[in-house]
């Protein structure tokens, strides 16, 4: 039997969509699977692609994620 692979993408994904307007650091501590690092990077990737939106707060100090 196949056992079906999910990516940290794909982790991210099911994280925000289960917590719409989560910050980043709520995201990381959900995958404790994955390096902070690991995350941010796929964050800015899914970002990039239009498949996540960041929004920080007016100082700068949360970064807040959600499906476009």
């Amino acid at each position: 039997m196949l056992q079906q692979v999910t990516t940290i993408g794909d982790q991210i994904l099911e994280v925000v969509k289960a917590h719409p307007d989560c910050t980043l650091e709520e995201v990381i501590h959900q995958l404790p699977e994955w390096d902070w690092l690991e995350v941010f990077l796929e964050v800015d990737r899914l970002n990039r692609k239009n498949r996540l939106r960041l929004s920080q707060s007016s100082l700068g100090l949360t970064t807040t994620l959600r499906l476009p």
